[in-house]
């Protein structure tokens, strides 16, 4: 008997696609797709601030092919940062696929020299642009992608992330970027990492998306414990707190800006409260988001599509009660 037989209709798949969950992408993505360099680079240049192109230069990066047309426009406009940065964001994205998502003891030599081949390659064109324009946000983000896969050490990433808080006031794609740099499992530590997290999230206004570096940094550290412990983490009261005062001044506050940071911040508050069993207040995360996961760390949970439609489900329906004390 099928599922529509027999009245269980499964949901469908979350949305991971930035350019499929935020419709307001959909001219960029089929402007790399077409190999249009004239209308990426009008697209771009109608965006609001240099975290907006950033994240604009992320979700690019994974058209695949796109380095082709971004070559050619690198080649024919030395001197313009756009071009050079948005293909050495492409070439990250190959090479960290080409490394995957595994601990470092699960990744070939092949893989490893690959992935460095690729960050090389980046991290030259970057140096480039760096050089001929210090102040451009966009390529010293991409180069706190390459310092992390190159092994630079944090020094040289804080330096790198300094750079971006320099001229941009929030930089979240920089901050989420060094965030992942403090890990314990790049070299840095859990207390480097929530303290960061929380600093960042006290600098902002009310509505400023650096709350989400407190749901991303307890996520990280449910990682990090993994298994039984990981879980009780997230289910102690103090995180759960933790959570929902974040959730209160960044991804739930009325002046929280639409768009991908939206998305990133439902997701990952929407993950962080479900593992840790507080249902009720993952519900309104999981309404804002729809059908879409919002976020990459939803990765981190095995067969995570089936997972999200569950713990979707299992929230919503428990969104007409109070949230869980």
């Amino acid at each position: 008997m099928s599922d529509r037989e027999s009245g269980a209709i499964k949901p469908a798949a979350p949305v991971t696609d930035p350019s499929e969950a935020l419709p307001e992408l959909a001219p960029m993505r089929a402007a790399a797709e077409a190999g249009d360099w004239a209308a990426t680079r009008d697209f771009l240049g109608g965006l609001d601030s240099a975290d907006d192109v950033s994240f604009a230069a992320d979700a690019l990066a994974g058209v695949t092919g796109a380095e082709e047309y971004l070559e050619t426009a690198a080649r024919a406009l030395p001197d313009d940062p756009l071009p050079r940065t948005l293909l050495a964001e492409r070439y990250i994205r190959v090479g960290w696929t080409i490394r995957g998502g595994a601990h470092a003891e699960y990744v070939s030599r092949d893989q490893f020299d690959q992935f460095h081949s690729w960050l090389r390659r980046a991290e030259q064109l970057l140096i480039e642009v760096c050089a001929e324009q210090p102040a451009y946000v966009p390529a010293w983000t991409a180069r706190l992608l390459t310092a992390r896969g190159l092994g630079l050490g944090q020094s040289e990433a804080r330096r790198r992330y300094d750079r971006s808080a320099a001229r941009h006031q929030h930089p979240f794609r920089a901050q989420l970027q060094f965030l992942q740099q403090l890990c314990p499992k790049w070299g840095g530590s859990l207390e480097e990492m929530h303290r960061f997290a929380g600093e960042r999230m006290a600098a902002g206004p009310d509505g400023s998306p650096a709350g989400t570096l407190v749901a991303e940094a307890h996520v990280e550290h449910w990682l990090e414990l993994s298994g039984v412990a990981g879980t009780e983490y997230l289910r102690d009261v103090s995180v759960r707190n933790s959570l929902r005062q974040a959730a209160r001044v960044s991804a739930l506050h009325p002046d929280h800006r639409p768009g991908r940071q939206q998305l990133i911040g439902h997701g990952t508050f929407a993950l962080a409260f479900s593992l840790g069993g507080h249902l009720r207040d993952a519900a309104p995360h999981f309404a804002a988001l729809g059908n879409t996961a919002g976020t990459s760390s939803w990765r981190y949970v095995g067969d995570w599509p089936s997972r999200f439609a569950a713990y979707r489900t299992a929230a919503l329906a428990t969104s007409g009660g109070e949230t869980d004390r």
